[in-house]
């Protein structure tokens, strides 16, 4: 049995489903580009050009959920299928757009680059925990107009793997996509076998800017799928109260979804969201609370509960450091997700509210997802008797069954054995092993990890035909040439 966390009963999810129609209606919802809302109003809605509000009818609605597809999968280098959005999957990358990076040595938060982000690519990709990439860092030395697309670049080229990505322009979707087509062998070629899935975020409370809708409709008509990200904040953004921010949320992502739905019925969307508590004490939005996993958990049961692939932001913490706090909060984020049956969980790495990235907390992290992965297998039958035929032949001694051959039979089968970052030895052995702490372990795991990365076998014509694209966008936007990293020379 595969344990499930339930916050919220039927009856609730129909009260909050109830209040988002209405929502939708009253106030109704501000759709900010000229496209949507002509696709809106084709369908059925209320528009006001003066205010820019549209009132979205229950029916326009539900006959846009109707044509959502219920599970995609997203494909790997290979264009083997290696994430499944939809039913009970549950999967991890790391967390996206930090635009710092905690340097192990100084402790000290500094502005991401290009070696930061192939670093951190480098190490996500050789832990089975993270069934995806990320785009996780803003390469801060690289132009504001092509930083989106550039940190794809870099995931396409150290990276086999499916990707978790985000656009920052209506203009830049498009290339993205195109780079996506150029491995993939055409677009048509990408939307039977997507490897890449886009945040795309609605503004809180209750508006689609003209950046949010355009990019819903260019992934709807690509067939790229397209992963909601709302925000509602609570006490700020959103009504102060748990279930009135899980109704915001309800509320914009179903407009979302129908003006994707319009613009290309059968598209892939994805039910997900970053939301946040407000901190009435520091003015921050703290996503390593508890109440802010209660907002996901509860967000994706009514994603669930319409048959929608979800997505959440959990795993992350607010400490600026890799401390206690950061375990607690990211830990707890990772385990409330699993539970939730959450298709995909990003946030992984992140610091100081998802500002920072770190490849050391990824390595911790991802022991807390492997320990998050053994609870959803549950309580597991592995014997005809629970307990009775274990005592055969003991004699009320304490070693008695570890001399049983079924013990070596089927303690791995019943225990996850952690990596060596987790420390189980006796003092005395932590002692003669250096007496290191989590963080000074992580750190050595971090630099095994980059001294046995490989790089992936990518097809040469295709990678300088990304690269002679890139660069191109590059040269548009001021930059002479892309900076210089270990795969540059192979595509020159």
């Amino acid at each position: 049995m595969q344990p499930r966390l339930s916050l919220l009963t039927d009856n609730l999810i129909q009260r909050i489903l109830d209040e988002a129609f209405q929502l939708m209606l009253k106030p109704g919802i501000k759709v900010q580009n000229a496209e949507a809302r002509a696709l809106l109003k084709s369908a059925g809605a209320a528009v006001a050009e003066e205010t820019l509000v549209v009132r979205i009818p229950e029916p326009v609605v539900r006959k846009a959920l109707e044509t959502v597809p219920r599970q995609f999968h997203l494909y790997d280098y290979e264009g083997e299928p290696r994430v499944q959005y939809g039913g009970e999957a549950v999967h991890f990358d790391p967390g996206s757009s930090g635009v710092a990076i905690l340097d192990p040595d100084t402790l000290e938060h500094r502005d991401a680059q290009t070696p930061d982000l192939i670093r951190v690519l480098k190490v996500a990709e050789q832990i089975p925990q993270y069934d995806a990439q990320s785009t996780a860092i803003v390469c801060t030395e690289v132009k504001k107009e092509i930083q989106d697309l550039y940190r794809l670049y870099l995931v396409m080229l150290y990276s086999r793997k499916p990707i978790v990505t985000g656009a920052f322009t209506n203009k830049t979707v498009h290339q993205m996509i195109d780079m996506l087509a150029i491995f993939a062998g055409g677009r048509e070629a990408l939307r039977q076998r997507p490897r890449a899935v886009f945040d795309v975020c609605p503004s809180p409370p209750l508006i689609w800017s003209n950046f949010g809708a355009d990019n819903l409709i260019s992934l709807a008509r690509a067939g790229v799928p397209a992963e909601i990200v709302s925000m509602p904040l609570a006490g700020a953004a959103a009504p102060v109260t748990l279930l009135g921010a899980v109704t915001q949320h309800a509320a914009e992502c179903l407009s979302g979804i129908t003006i994707h739905q319009l613009a290309q019925a059968g598209s892939p969307i994805v039910w997900g969201g970053a939301p946040s508590i407000f901190d009435m004490r520091k003015g921050g939005t703290p996503f390593g609370s508890m109440e802010t996993a209660m907002i996901d958990s509860s967000y994706a049961q009514i994603g669930k509960s319409l048959g929608l692939p979800t997505h959440a932001y959990l795993c992350a913490t607010e400490s600026k450091l890799l401390d206690m706090q950061a375990g607690l909060e990211s830990g707890i984020g990772a385990l409330v997700g699993a539970l939730s049956g959450i298709n995909m969980i990003s946030g992984a790495g992140m610091l100081d509210s998802l500002l920072c990235q770190s490849p050391e907390k990824l390595v911790i992290d991802a022991e807390s997802i492997a320990m998050a992965q053994r609870m959803l297998q549950g309580m597991k039958i592995h014997t005809e008797t629970l307990a009775t035929g274990f005592y055969e032949g003991i004699d009320f001694k304490g070693g008695d069954f570890l001399k049983q051959r079924i013990t070596m039979k089927l303690f791995q089968k019943e225990q996850h054995m952690p990596g060596a970052v987790i420390d189980r030895d006796s003092m005395r052995g932590w002692k003669e092993s250096g007496s290191m702490d989590a963080f000074e372990r992580a750190k050595m795991r971090v630099d095994q990890l980059l001294a046995s990365y490989t790089r992936p076998e990518l097809d040469p014509v295709k990678v300088a035909e990304l690269h002679a694209f890139v660069l191109d966008l590059a040269k548009q936007a001021g930059m002479d040439a892309l900076p210089a990293h270990e795969l540059a020379p192979a595509m020159v």
